[in-house]
């Protein structure tokens, strides 16, 4: 065979150039971290101050309580979202769902920013954050699915994990860019200034941040297996009825094996450990800020690694080193954390997001390896919408109620560490599909179940 040209062939065998699959990557990252920045901006803010702002009358502990209540209510809409741009994904494409649900979830974020608080309008106050924040969570529920197809739609077969980490690391980049622009306004405005409209500016900047997204992303093209797809009319018209008529208990058990990571990652991301710190252990908020910033560059590190790593030794595989990682991150965070110094909280938090990464980084081309081609969105869209309800929806919550209950933090690494026993046993219960062929023409191959010991769906 003569050399193959740069880039290789598509899912469908189609050539791709080098130069279409790096604006697809590109793409990807920037879209998703835009998303994720409105999202933790949300989430460390519900730490930092919408107790105070939002649900004064409840006082200190159990206005944060609520706050964290408002971070995983958006949990339970994201399956909203997911089963919306599954229907319309694979229905009429990955490109068109990703630019709605970047608009979506970048209005929500802005009027954020704009909002009287209690202290103005009374009870209306936290009923709007509340409406707010569940249209932010129909947006990211939509959100990931569509991206990580077009990510590992668009790769090449030997390098899917790799290709699927792009969006993957859009998460970690999320955060890193919202703790950044937090840390800064803390220290531009301090003290009371940033509870009287410090805490506005990272929000109204989404709107710039969303104008970037959708110029960068309306030069991608269409996913190369749903172009194949719509060129035979292959559509199914009722994709989320076939997906759990046919694939139901592993969707079920794919959501169990996101939870696992999700429930421990909610811990930062949720806004949780900067709240902890700042209220509980007397850590500054810039300290605290620039500490989850440096976690956030490792998460990213790791999982870009083990989206690669992935493709070399297989997604399970990949899958249960990173559970043992992050086994060891839940252990050593708190008796870290609980020196109350900065070093030891940041040390802890980056030992956290080694295993994170691993546990996060092959997830886009796991989940897009066990769905058959014609109800693919639906189906990663879905198991990765119920299992953030799982495992990160009301995570930031339990962590609270506990140390609340309990007086100390072992209660939570247990809680954790439980969670991530629970994601290492979803991860067994499935066989190792990488690198399966992705295209329409192989539906039956992919109709065969992931699952180990269960029959082969016709």
């Amino acid at each position: 065979m003569g050399a193959q040209p740069e880039g290789g062939l598509t899912p469908t065998g189609t050539i791709a150039s080098g130069a279409d699959r790096r604006r697809v990557i590109f793409a990807t990252v920037v879209g998703t971290t835009i998303e994720w920045y409105d999202f933790f901006t949300y989430a460390a803010m519900s730490g930092l101050a919408f107790g105070v702002l939002f649900f004064e009358p409840a006082g200190p502990e159990f206005g944060r309580i609520l706050a964290f209540l408002t971070v995983g209510l958006s949990f339970l809409f994201r399956p909203l979202g997911a089963f919306l741009a599954g229907h319309f994904g694979d229905r009429i494409g990955r490109r068109k769902v990703l630019v709605i649900t970047l608009f979506g979830m970048g209005v929500a974020t802005a009027l954020i920013g704009l909002l009287p608080t209690y202290q103005a309008i009374g009870v209306v106050a936290p009923v709007l954050l509340v409406l707010l924040r569940v249209l932010q969570g129909i947006s990211a529920g939509g959100e990931w699915g569509g991206a990580v197809l077009m990510a590992v739609e668009h790769a090449p077969r030997s390098r899917r994990g790799a290709y699927g980490a792009s969006p993957q690391v859009g998460v970690p980049l999320g955060l890193l860019l919202s703790s950044a622009v937090i840390a800064i306004m803390s220290m531009v405005a301090p003290g009371d200034a940033f509870l009287e409209w410090g805490w506005r500016v990272p929000f109204l900047l989404s709107v710039a941040l969303i104008l970037v997204g959708w110029w960068i992303r309306r030069s991608v093209e269409e996913s190369p297996v749903f172009t194949e797809i719509a060129e035979r009319a292959a559509q199914t018209k009722t994709p989320i009825v076939a997906l759990f008529r046919n694939y139901g208990l592993v969707v079920v058990i794919a959501a169990l094996v996101f939870a696992g990571n999700n429930a421990v990652g909610y811990m930062t991301t949720g806004g949780w450990i900067q709240g902890y710190a700042t209220n509980g252990l007397g850590l500054t908020r810039p300290e605290v800020l620039w500490a989850v910033a440096f976690g956030a560059i490792v998460w990213l590190v790791s999982t870009w690694f083990a989206g690669g790593l992935s493709d070399r030794i297989g997604r399970r595989s990949t899958y249960l080193l990173g559970w043992a990682l992050q086994l060891v991150g839940v252990f050593t965070l708190f008796p870290l954390v609980n020196t109350g110094e900065l070093v030891p909280f940041a040390l802890g938090l980056m030992i956290l997001s080694i295993g994170l990464g691993f546990t996060y980084g092959p997830q886009a081309a796991f989940y897009a390896e066990i769905f058959p081609a014609s109800v693919r969105f639906s189906g990663v869209s879905i198991s990765y919408a119920l299992g953030a309800i799982l495992g990160g929806a009301f995570a930031p919550t339990v962590a609270e109620w506990l140390v609340q209950t309990t007086g100390g933090t072992d209660s939570v690494t247990i809680y954790l560490a439980v969670m991530t026993v629970i994601g290492l046993l979803a991860t067994l219960a499935f066989r190792d599909r990488s690198g399966l062929p992705l295209g329409i023409d192989h539906e039956t191959e992919q109709a065969r179940t992931p699952l180990q010991g269960v029959g082969v769906t016709d």
